[in-house]
């Protein structure tokens, strides 16, 4: 009896074993005949990309936070050769990740949609072996096994891929509106030893004020700027700038004739002992070849009147009057906006600049808007402004400028008012490069300003000079210009002439010394202030 059961048994043992066996080697022949037909190329292989993968297993939408082994799936069946092609590419080629973060769960099903998923991430494996010059290391047989998967999971494969599409499109929409909050910090310093003396026995001011009736004292000169830039998109630019210094003007012997006559240190002007807000703009670019720019706190010399040889009061000329057009800047810093239109390949370009002074002040009440012991020797004002973003004091200014390789040409319009006075005024600068190293460059204004306090002047001013780049060092730049501030007969007796010479040479990267020298003859427009003579030895440090 026990016999007849055993029999059985072993029949049943031996069928258990020869099925799955069939099953195996008919898979082997089905797949050795498929190599005999054709190899297909692993180009030919459109696998889906592996960040794309990664982001649609991360996401809780779309599919199961943890990967399956597939040696532990029972939903594409363990007699199945797909799966057990699978095993045996993940094996091989180490697609799935099998790191100790992944958990694996036995007696689970794996669906269609994550079997596709590990098939995906298969082809992309074997993909980069295929391109990164390790085809040599890809199994002939297991490009078969890959289209034949890929054919029968085609719809899952079709569906993946659109839900990487959407993905896509939807990180591409979040991109596009994000901006990046990496903010770029760059600082000057600048230090500066300046004394100087004038002939004669006092200083008056145009208005006969008394001046001073005893030379200064030397000083020594600082400012401090922080820029701190932000861009949202590349193409444009947030800046705030903060800036600190001495004493403003006052803290140079030049500085007794101002505010009048634009002699004093140019970078001795912005800042006081505490931080200020020097600059806070955002520049933009609705379209090519214009910008935009608008803040509560820019200065129009920042974008017209500009000169490649005498502009920066840091690195060339110092005396204010050498630096830009006397006449055009009666208030140029304060809340506005400025348009820069450069056209592509035309030499022409285009600005306009529109800055209040007072724009966070809704009304003076006619009060003096700048009061003190200064006051007596001021030409300007007479009385106080209404402030806001469009009361006085504002000014506009348009700029047309014509430039080619070594010319340029600026003209200058502007016009508001200041302090209760209306003006208008033109303007003029040009450069001419003579050579790589050499180059000539001058400015000329015409001004007409009404109700000041000697009547209704017509100001004229120029000035002129000659630079010359690499003198004993690379890097070293000199120049020598001269210039006359506010020519007008109602003014003083006389017309003040300013002359400067200097030489700036580096000490590395980083730093450059400057010694220079001021001479203002006729100082104040009047002949009897004799002559103002003033050395200074400037220290720039940049960082």
């Amino acid at each position: 009896m026990m016999k007849e059961v055993i029999k059985p048994l072993k029949i049943s043992y031996f069928l258990a074993w020869l099925m799955p066996a069939w099953n195996f080697f008919s898979c082997q022949a089905i797949l050795a005949t498929e190599v005999t037909h054709s190899l297909t190329t692993i180009s030919d292989v459109q696998p889906i990309q592996e960040s794309d993968f990664n982001t649609l297993v991360n996401s809780p939408n779309d599919l199961a936070d943890e990967v399956t082994s597939v040696a532990e799936l029972s939903d594409v069946q363990l007699g199945d050769w797909e799966l057990q092609a699978l095993e045996s590419l993940v094996e091989r080629y180490h697609c799935v990740d099998d790191s100790p973060e992944v958990r694996y769960y036995s007696n689970q099903s794996m669906t269609r949609h994550e079997f596709a998923t590990e098939l995906n991430t298969c082809l992309e494996t074997i993909s980069e072996l295929n391109s990164s010059g390790f085809k040599s290391s890809i199994v002939e047989t297991d490009l078969i096994v890959l289209e034949r998967l890929q054919t029968n999971f085609a719809t899952e494969l079709e569906i993946l891929q659109g839900q990487i599409e959407g993905l896509e499109a939807r990180t591409t929409l979040v991109e596009s509106q994000q901006f990046s909050t990496t903010v770029q910090l760059r600082g000057q310093a600048i230090f500066a030893v300046t004394a100087g003396s004038f002939s004669g026995d006092e200083l008056i001011s145009p208005t006969g004020t008394l001046i001073a009736d005893d030379d200064p004292n030397a000083t020594l000169i600082n400012r401090v700027s922080l820029f701190f830039n932000a861009s949202f998109n590349n193409t444009d630019q947030l800046q705030v700038r903060l800036t600190a210094g001495s004493d403003g003007a006052d803290d140079h012997p030049a500085g007794l004739l101002e505010p009048n006559f634009a002699s004093t240190l140019d970078f001795s002007v912005p800042g006081r002992t505490q931080f200020t807000i020097g600059r806070l703009f955002y520049t933009f670019s609705p379209m090519e070849d214009l910008s935009i720019t608008i803040g509560p706190r820019i200065v129009a010399t920042d974008y017209v009147d500009r000169n490649s040889y005498a502009n920066a009061s840091y690195l060339d000329f110092s005396t204010q009057a050498l630096v830009n057009n006397f006449v055009l800047f009666t208030r140029p810093a304060g809340a506005g906006a400025v348009i820069d239109w450069q056209p592509e390949g035309s030499p022409f370009k285009l600005r306009g600049v529109y800055v209040a002074g007072n724009a966070n002040s809704f009304s003076t009440n006619g009060e003096s808007v700048i009061d003190g012991p200064r006051a007596p020797v001021l030409l300007f004002p007479t009385r106080g402004g209404e402030g806001g973003l469009l009361g006085d004091p504002y000014e506009s200014i348009i700029e047309l400028e014509y430039s080619i390789a070594d010319f340029a040409l600026r003209l200058q319009y502007a016009n508001g008012t200041i302090f209760g006075s209306r003006f208008n005024a033109f303007g003029a600068n040009f450069e001419l490069a003579l050579s790589p190293e050499i180059a000539i460059f001058g400015r000329y204004g015409y001004g007409i300003y009404l109700d000041s306090t000697v009547g209704d002047v017509h100001p004229n001013y120029w000035m002129g000079g000659i630079a010359v780049r690499d003198v004993l060092t690379p890097g070293a730049i000199a120049g020598i210009a001269v210039g006359q501030p506010f020519i007008e007969e109602r003014v003083g007796n006389a017309s003040q002439t300013n002359f400067e010479a200097f030489y700036n040479f580096p000490i590395n990267d980083h730093v450059r010394v400057t010694p220079l020298i001021q001479i203002i003859t006729n100082a104040g427009n009047q002949s009897s202030n004799g002559t103002i003579v003033t050395g200074t030895l400037r220290t720039v440090f940049a960082f």
